[in-house]
C-alpha cells in the first residue's frame, strides 16, 4: 500500500524540485552514482544509466569477482578522486593489486545546448607491476529506464565490433543522443592467451550483448552479467563431448548478440595494460560535440583551473601547508564532493507507532505489530558520508557535508539543502535516513530500513544555511565586489564571464534577490519541523517533581535500551533503561540552535511576530539548560531520568553530550560553565587525546565498552564543532577562559590534522572514526562525509 503525509500541493513541489535538472542544463549530468566505482546518471527519475565494471580473467573463477559496486570486500588498495569541481570534471584512481591493475577515470562535461549539453569519461588502465600479468576484462554498459529508445549502430557481427562503437537513443529529457565508445590504437590483448582458442570470438574486437531488462533493474548489472556467464559455463559443459572448456578468456567473454527491443547494452574487451578508452555522450543540441581531442584539451584546462580555485577558496599554500599536505586537503574534499548522487525510489514508513505511544513506561517492553508501507516514490540530491557503507542521503551528516560543499560551491550546495528541505512533510517531519528504492536498499539491513514518523536527527542544515547567510554578509560587506551585476561580475579590476566557476557557483550569494528568494521558499517547512520538534520531542517536566523557568524540555524518541539513534551519537550510554521522564541535553541544545537560527532567518525576511516568539523561546530553552541540565555534583551539563522511587535524577556520563552547550554556543564567555567544559575537554583522563577529543570520557564506566561505537573513539564532526565554537566565540573575545580556549584550539587544531594525514598517507584513505589510543583509522572507509571536514580545519573555515 502507498502512503505519504506530504500533501497533494508539497508532494507536486517536490517533485519540481527533484526534476529540476531537466531544466537546469549545468547541472544534469553533473552527478556520478555514487556507490559504483564509476558510473553516471542524469539527475531524473527514469533516464540512461551507465557503470563500469572489470574482472581479472586468470583463472575460472574470475567472474565471481567483478567490480562494479564499491566494497571493502573486494580489497582495492585505493579508489579516490584526486580532484572533482562538483559539475564538469573529476579525475578518480583505483588500485586493483588483486587484479594487477590501476585504473583512472576521467570525467568532462560541456554544459551548453538543451538536453543538458555533452560528457566523456577516458579510462586508463595500467599494470601495478610490470612483471606480472595484468589481463583484465574491461565492460562498460548503459541501460535506458522509463520512455525512450537506444539502439546499436554497428552492423552485428559474430566476431565482435571494431571501434568506434556506437549507440544512438532518444527521451524526452535528454533528446536525441549519440554514444561513442573508443578503443586507443595502442591498445593489445592479454598475452597470456594459451594457443588453441576458439574461433567463434576475435578478442582484439569488443564483445557486446543487448538485453531488456525490466525497468528498475538496471543497477543489478553485475547480477545480471554473473547470471549470464554461469548459464554461458553450464551450457558450455553441457555441450562439450570431452568436458574441456576454452580458457577464461574466452569462456567469459560475452556472446555478441542483440535482442529484440533491448534496453541494456554491455561492450567488453580483454586488454592488457597499459590500455585507454574514451567513452562520450554527445546530444544532438549541441552546436559543437566532444571529441577525443577536445577531452584532452578540455581536463588540462580544468586541472590547472581547479588548483587555482581550490588555493583561492581555501588557502592552505598560505597557510604554509606543503605540496603534499595540500593533495591531502584536495582529495578528501573531492571525495565528499565525489559522493553526492541522486537517488530516486519509494521509502519504508511505519505510520502505527506515534510519539505519545513512548509515553508508557512499558512501551519497550510491549510487543508491537509493524506496519510498515511504502510511500509515493521521492527523489533526492544529496552527498552520502561513504560509498561502499553508507551510499544514501542522512540527515544530520548532510549539514556538515554542506557546509564544506558550500565553501566549495555554495549555489551547489544550496541546490542540495532545497531537495532535502523539499522533504519535510505537512507534518513537518523528514526521515532521517533517506533509503529510497531497491538499490539504496539493498545496502541496509533489513531492520534499519523503516523509518518513524516521530523520529528526529539533529537538524544540521540549519549550519549550512547559517554558513550561506554569513557568505551574503561577507560579500555585501566587501567593497571590492559589485553585486549588482550578474550578467558580467566583476572582483576589483578583474572582470568574470558568467561561464567563469566563481560566479557559477556563487549566483544565490551575489544577487540578493536570488538569496532572499531562496530564503523565503525554505522558510515555511523550517518553521514546520521546528513546530514538529518542538510537539513530538517535548520532555516532561512537573510530572517528575522539577523546577524550571518555562516548559522549555526535550527528549530524543526512539530510544531503545542500547541505543539513541535518533540522536546521531548511537550507543552512546544514556539512563538505563528508557524512561518516558528523560530529558536530552543534547536535544535541548539543538532545539536552542534552532530557535536562534530561525530568528536570525526570520530578521532577513522581516517577519516581527516570529522573531519575537523565537527570541522569547530561545531565552526560555537557554534559562531552562542551566536550571535542568546543569549538576553541580559532576560539574557538567547531564542528561536527565527518574531512580527506583520516581524522583529525578541526574544521569552523567561525560563526553560529546556535554560539550553541545559550548559547541551550540549557548553559553557566555565568561560563564563558569564553560570554564568547567574547557576542563572536561583538557582533562586527559576525560576526552584530552594527541588524536582528538574522545567521545565518551576515559574515566567513564562505558568507555569501550558494547558495540562501542561512540563510547572513546575520536569523531571528526564534533571535533570540528568545538574548533569552530573555540576560534569564533571564545579564542578570540575578552574574557577569563580566553587564552585558555586559544591553547585548546591550537594543539587540538594540530592533532586533528596531523593524525588524519598521518593515517592517509599510511592507508590511502580517511576513515569514519579514529582510535583515541593510536590514532589509527577505524571502522568504513573511504569515510568521506563529515571526515573532510579537516579541509575547513586547515584553512580554518568555520
Amino acid at each position: 500500500m502507498i502512503q505519504t503525509s506530504l500533501t497533494e500541493d508539497d508532494y507536486l513541489l517536490h517533485q519540481r524540485i527533484s526534476v529540476l535538472a531537466a531544466s537546469n542544463e549545468s547541472l544534469l549530468w553533473g552527478t556520478y552514482r555514487p556507490n559504483l566505482y564509476f558510473g553516471t546518471r542524469p539527475r531524473l527519475p527514469d533516464s540512461l544509466l551507465t557503470g563500469l565494471m572489470w574482472f581479472g580473467i586468470d583463472d575460472m573463477s574470475s567472474f565471481k569477482h567483478i567490480r562494479h559496486s564499491c566494497d571493502q570486500g573486494d580489497g582495492l588498495d585505493e579508489y579516490s578522486f584526486k580532484k572533482h569541481d562538483g559539475r564538469n570534471f573529476a579525475i578518480q584512481t583505483l588500485s586493483d593489486s588483486k587484479n594487477n591493475v590501476k585504473l583512472k577515470t576521467e570525467f568532462l562535461k560541456i554544459s551548453e545546448g538543451g538536453h543538458g549539453g555533452e560528457w566523456a569519461v577516458r579510462i586508463i588502465g595500467t599494470p601495478i607491476n610490470n612483471t606480472e600479468p595484468s589481463g583484465i576484462s574491461f565492460l562498460y554498459y548503459f541501460g535506458l529506464e522509463g520512455e525512450g529508445s537506444i539502439d546499436l549502430v554497428n552492423p552485428l557481427n559474430k566476431m565482435g565490433l571494431d571501434s568506434p562503437v556506437e549507440l544512438k537513443g532518444e527521451t524526452p529529457d535528454l533528446g536525441k543522443f549519440l554514444i561513442k565508445i573508443l578503443d586507443d590504437p595502442n591498445n593489445r590483448i592479454p598475452s597470456n592467451i594459451p594457443p588453441g582458442t576458439p574461433a567463434s570470438t576475435d578478442l582484439s574486437k569488443f564483445q557486446y550483448l543487448g538485453h531488456l531488462v525490466p525497468d528498475g533493474d538496471v543497477w543489478r548489472a553485475r547480477e545480471l552479467l554473473q547470471n549470464y556467464f554461469i548459464r554461458k559455463y553450464e551450457k558450455l559443459s553441457y555441450e562439450s563431448e570431452d568436458k574441456t572448456l576454452p580458457p577464461p578468456q574466452y569462456l567469459f567473454s560475452l556472446y555478441n548478440e542483440v535482442k529484440d527491443n533491448s534496453n541494456f547494452f554491455v561492450f567488453q574487451k580483454m586488454l592488457e595494460g597499459p590500455f585507454q578508452f574514451d567513452i562520450i555522450f554527445q546530444s544532438e543540441s549541441m552546436p559543437a560535440h566532444l571529441d577525443s581531442e577536445s577531452l584532452t584539451t578540455g581536463l588540462k584546462s580544468r586541472s590547472q583551473e581547479f588548483d587555482q580555485r581550490f588555493e583561492k577558496t581555501f588557502g592552505l599554500k598560505e597557510k604554509g601547508f606543503d605540496g603534499d599536505q595540500i593533495y591531502f586537503a584536495q582529495t578528501i574534499m573531492s571525495n565528499l564532493i565525489g559522493g553526492i548522487g541522486y537517488f530516486y525510489g519509494s521509502s519504508i514508513v511505519d505510520r502505527s507507532f506515534t510519539d505519545s505511544d513512548e509515553d508508557e513506561e512499558e512501551f519497550w517492553t510491549k510487543y508491537r505489530q509493524a506496519d510498515p508501507k511504502l510511500t509515493r516514490p521521492l527523489a533526492l540530491f544529496t552527498a552520502t558520508p561513504s560509498r561502499p557503507f553508507f551510499p544514501r542521503g542522512f540527515y544530520w551528516d548532510e549539514g556538515f557535508h554542506q557546509l564544506l560543499i558550500g565553501k566549495w560551491d555554495n549555489d551547489l550546495s544550496l541546490d542540495i539543502i532545497k531537495h532535502w528541505i523539499s522533504l519535510i512533510d505537512n507534518d513537518g517531519w523528514v526521515a532521517r535516513e533517506q533509503i529510497l528504492g531497491e538499490e539504496a536498499r539493498s545496502k541496509v539491513p533489513e531492520e534499519f530500513q523503516i523509518q518513524y514518523p516521530h523520529y528526529a536527527n539533529p537538524p544540521t542544515l540549519l549550519m549550512a544555511i547559517k554558513a550561506f547567510i554569513l557568505r551574503i554578509d561577507n560579500v555585501e560587506s566587501n567593497p571590492l565586489i559589485n553585486v549588482d551585476v550578474i550578467g558580467e561580475q566583476t572582483f576589483g579590476d578583474h572582470v568574470l564571464s558568467t561561464t567563469d566557476p566563481t560566479i557559477i557557483s556563487s549566483r544565490y550569494i551575489l544577487d540578493k534577490g536570488l538569496a532572499n528568494n531562496f530564503l523565503k521558499e525554505i522558510y515555511p517547512k523550517l518553521k514546520l519541523n521546528y513546530k514538529w520538534f518542538r510537539r513530538t520531542q517535548w520532555g516532561e517536566i512537573k510530572e517528575w517533581g522539577r523546577r524550571a523557568k518555562s516548559k522549555e524540555a526535550y527528549r530524543w524518541r526512539g530510544r531503545t535500551p542500547g541505543h539513541t539513534l535518533t540522536s546521531g551519537l548511537d550507543d552512546y550510554p544514556r539512563p538505563t533503561p528508557p524512561h518516558p521522564a528523560e530529558l536530552h541535553v543534547d536535544l535541548m541544545c539543538w532545539m536552542g540552535f534552532m530557535a536562534r537560527s530561525l530568528k536570525d532567518i526570520a530578521e532577513r525576511l522581516e517577519e516581527e511576530d516570529d522573531v519575537y516568539d523565537y527570541t522569547k523561546e530561545y531565552k526560555n530553552i537557554v534559562a531552562n539548560l542551566n536550571d535542568l541540565h546543569w549538576s553541580e555534583e559532576h560539574n557538567a551539563f547531564c542528561d536527565l531520568s527518574v531512580d527506583e522511587d520516581e524522583e529525578s535524577i541526574f544521569v552523567c556520563h561525560k563526553g560529546y553530550i556535554s560539550l553541545f552547550p559550548m559547541v551550540l554556543e549557548l553559553l557566555p564567555n565568561d560563564s563558569p560553565k564553560l570554564g568547567a567544559i574547557l576542563e572536561i575537554i583538557y582533562n586527559p583522563n576525560e576526552l584530552w587525546s594527541k588524536y582528538g577529543l574522545r567521545s565518551l570520557s576515559k574515566s567513564d564506566k562505558f568507555f569501550h565498552t558494547g558495540e562501542d561505537y561512540w563510547r572513546g573513539n575520536v569523531w571528526i564532526n564534533i571535533n570540528y564543532l568545538v574548533l569552530s565554537s573555540l576560534y569564533k566565540n571564545y579564542a578570540v573575545v575578552e574574557g577569563p577562559y580566553k587564552e585558555k580556549a586559544k591553547t585548546i584550539y591550537n594543539e587540538l587544531r594540530n592533532n586533528i590534522i596531523e593524525n588524519t594525514y598521518k593515517e592517509f598517507k599510511r592507508t590511502g584513505y580517511v576513515w569514519e572514526q579514529y582510535s583515541e589510543s593510536t590514532g589509527v583509522g577505524l571502522r568504513s572507509h573511504p569515510f568521506t562525509g563529515w571526515t573532510s571536514l579537516v579541509t575547513l580545519i586547515m584553512a580554518e573555515e568555520y
